[in-house]
């Protein structure tokens, strides 16, 4: 018998990446003690290897820590998946002192470690869940954001409607929420809830598009500002109502284009559990799927 399949269920829309989350930083030490030696990620050993900026790789995706005032985004939670939770633990256990002082903190959330950086920004780690995240094992699986209700819907239409992506809008913890596909098992996710945190305007995230020139256009047409950045890339600063052009959101959009020299650039992820004492010849990286 001929096997049927949900084809729509493969559909990325024109999204085709989460690129990079950005959060200023004042003090590289202290990232550094929290991005890799806690959380296990990368530093990328070719980029901004000085002390005033710091690319960390998670998967095939990064985080850009650029040195100044701390970006503290209240509403914002940047959700990971982590090969092996309990090593996890034992890592932040382990930079728990050198981090006294600071607001770093970590927990146990619904079966995920929620990890609290020196400055107040959450960090929602989870173990690979085939369900949830399908084959990855290391990666940036979500960017979430707190919004006042009655924008779920709004959001979700200007994502599909301008930025040609695939979005819906689902019931969680009672309140509605709008899911924006960003590449395979990638999203930006808007929350509802009836007190939501400050904006954070200082915070942007980048993402490739396949169809660079047709939301440009869609952007341009709906009055707002954009960065003309490059040949391959332009940054629009909030999400409007498609039709009352309001804004719905504050939030920096870094776009690129799949002809951006960066598409695809292949990302080193060390293996954090490698250690002097015990090393293993041959397991120093890690595949970020599996298979």
């Amino acid at each position: 018998m001929q096997r049927s399949y949900d084809r729509a269920a493969e559909d990325l829309g024109n999204i085709v990446n989460l690129g990079h989350a950005n959060f200023r930083v004042p003090d590289q030490r202290l990232a550094t003690l929290f991005y890799v030696a806690g959380l296990g990620l990368t530093r990328d050993p070719a980029m901004m290897t000085g002390v005033d900026n710091m690319w960390v790789n998670v998967g095939d995706s990064q985080f850009h820590l650029p040195t100044g005032e701390p970006v503290i985004g209240p509403g914002i939670v940047t959700g990971l998946v982590v090969p092996d939770i309990e090593a996890l633990h034992a890592r932040l256990t382990r930079v728990s002192d050198p981090l006294a002082g600071t607001q770093f903190a970590f927990y146990e959330v619904d079966g995920a470690i929620e990890a609290i950086c020196p400055w107040g920004n959450r960090m929602r780690c989870h173990a690979p869940d085939e369900a949830r995240f399908g084959s990855t094992t290391l990666g940036m699986a979500y960017g979430e954001f707190e919004i006042p209700r009655g924008r779920a819907e709004k959001i979700a239409r200007f994502y599909t409607q301008v930025m040609g992506a695939v979005a819906s809008v689902e019931t969680h913890a009672g309140d509605k929420r709008a899911r924006v596909c960003c590449g395979e098992n990638q999203h930006l996710v808007f929350q509802e809830t009836a007190d939501p945190k400050p904006h954070c305007a200082d915070h942007h995230v980048q993402i490739y598009v396949a169809n660079f020139s047709a939301p440009y256009q869609r952007l341009t047409q709906a009055g707002l500002n954009l960065e003309e950045s490059s040949r391959h890339q332009y940054r629009f600063l909030a999400i409007p109502d498609v039709e009352t052009k309001e804004t719905l959101f504050v939030l920096d959009h870094e776009v690129r284009a799949m002809t951006h020299p960066m598409y695809g650039r292949p990302l080193v992820n060390r293996n954090p559990s490698q250690t002097a004492r015990d090393y293993r010849a041959g397991h120093d990286f890690l595949a970020w799927k599996r298979g």
